[in-house]
């Protein structure tokens, strides 16, 4: 949460002007963001935007051992509570008196979206530093990593000037249009109280709804992907239950900030009918292909080049017994 522009970024959203600095200052600045969302404890609302969207959170983190604990409310629309650690995500949803339990397969998000090595992160973006800006009441130093190819987004990250806190990123295509942005209209550092971070609902007679997703080896049952998207490395291999329990194997490919899921799911038993080809729903791209009797949908918030090229590489060879 989480693209080449060439000349074209010099004319869009005054990037000409913000490149400014040398590409070592801003990787140092890219240093300081990671260490500040990985070691404080912070607690503040921020704002997701896209398009005419916009839904605000309440979030807060205590910093620790093993990755710290992260809890947070969604403001607007269906209340939803999210309590996330290193390893597993749980959603508790009152409406529905539900909640939803999984392993973390997704990369890291919003404000703690960068890698722990950065500087793997020159290889795909240039990274120039941008023009301060003032925000929630910070003093933050900009940093831009654009991309190289048209295969990735760019990003426009703001940092507070003193701790390195992450307080704004947005999201850019070739053009230098927004595709999505988080901001913090609100953020305090330091002085979480652990009390703080237990879920506001009780839920001891809820339904659990357990993804149980399990580490996997699909390449085992005769599923490869062709040809790895430049820049992208498979970080995850799993299986997930849907509904109906039906199996579903899932590789997640990141080049450290984008994520493109891999979704291989059998046809047999599925009550929907499912349409081919390319959509979208809201920033992420979707293609979608039948192969070998199963439906293969590859969803990420990547530029709909990246998310075909995934999708019309992904091959099923019956494997010899």
């Amino acid at each position: 949460m989480r693209r080449a522009l060439g000349a074209v970024v010099l004319v869009c959203s005054g990037l000409a002007q913000a490149q400014v600095q040398a590409p070592a200052d801003g990787m140092t600045l890219l240093r300081r963001i990671y260490e500040a969302t990985e070691k404080l404890s912070y607690s503040g609302t921020f704002v997701y935007q896209q398009g005419e969207r916009t839904e605000t959170s309440r979030i807060t983190r205590l910093a620790g051992p093993g990755g710290g604990v992260e809890r947070v409310e969604v403001l607007d629309g269906m209340p939803r509570e999210i309590i996330r650690t290193r390893d597993t995500v749980r959603c508790y949803l009152p409406e529905s008196q539900t909640v939803k339990v999984e392993r973390r397969t997704d990369p890291r998000a919003f404000p703690a979206m960068l890698p722990e090595q950065v500087s793997e992160l020159a290889r795909n973006y240039t990274i120039s530093r941008g023009e301060p800006m003032r925000i929630a009441g910070y003093d933050c130093e900009a940093v831009i990593l654009t991309p190289k190819d048209q295969l990735r987004y760019g990003y426009m990250l703001w940092s507070d000037v003193k701790s390195g806190m992450l307080l704004r990123a947005r999201t850019f295509n070739h053009k230098g249009e927004t595709v999505d942005q988080f901001s913090f209209a609100q953020l305090g550092v330091g002085n979480v109280p652990r009390d703080s971070m237990k879920p506001r609902h009780q839920a001891q007679n809820w339904r659990v709804e357990d993804a149980a997703v399990t580490p996997a080896n699909l390449g085992r049952s005769g599923w490869t992907v062709g040809a790895d998207l430049p820049g992208f490395r498979k970080i995850i291999e799993v299986t997930r239950k849907l509904s109906e329990a039906r199996p579903v194997g899932q590789m997640v490919y990141s080049d450290g900030l984008a994520a493109v899921s891999v979704f291989i799911e059998p046809m047999s038993g599925r009550a929907e009918t499912t349409r081919p080809g390319p959509s979208s729903l809201g920033p992420f791209q979707i293609y979608t292909r039948e192969v070998a009797n199963h439906i293969v949908t590859v969803v990420g918030e990547a530029p709909a080049i990246s998310v075909q090229r995934i999708a019309t590489a992904v091959e099923y060879r019956q494997l010899a017994k």
